[in-house]
């Protein structure tokens, strides 16, 4: 499958350990290739392999950190 790059809206985030929590929880999950948080547009730039891992798996992720995600 084709590599995907999403860009998911996340509520909480607060400060740079935040942004970094965030990231290092989706970094872990498998076909997870990058993810960037952005503290200004409350979001996280996400490229994964949906063979390896789903929409629902990331969002997941987020809020197993203590974030909320929202469209």
């Amino acid at each position: 499958m084709a590599i995907t790059e999403e860009k998911i809206k996340v509520n909480g985030m607060s400060c740079g350990h935040c942004t970094a929590a965030v990231e290092k929880a989706l970094r872990a999950l498998p076909g997870v290739e990058k993810a960037a948080a952005n503290l200004e547009e409350k979001s996280v730039t996400v490229t994964y392999d949906p063979g390896k891992t789903s929409r629902e798996g990331i969002i997941k992720a987020i809020e197993e950190e203590g974030y909320e995600v929202y469209s």
